[in-house]
């Protein structure tokens, strides 16, 4: 999943290069997946309103529900 995430990030922001997530595990077993992006390129990604930021969000937790665990995905520059 953090692979998908990361390769949407980069078609959306400038500097595709800046991107990476991090995948933290938190003790009540969720998958916390951290998106980081260049400082000019976090309202890329959340887009108007936080509509992009929304659908990446759907995604992730689709994606967990189909993994049988709970994901999570926060955004931070």
């Amino acid at each position: 999943m953090a692979e998908l995430v990361a390769e949407l990030a980069r078609r959306l922001v400038d500097e595709p290069d800046a991107v990476r997530v991090e995948e933290i595990e938190e003790d009540d077993g969720t998958l916390l997946l951290r998106l980081h992006v260049a400082e000019g390129d976090v309202g890329k990604v959340i887009g108007r309103q936080g509509r992009l930021a929304r659908a990446l969000r759907t995604i992730v937790r689709a994606g967990g529900v189909e993994a049988g665990r709970r994901l999570q995905l926060e955004i931070v520059d």
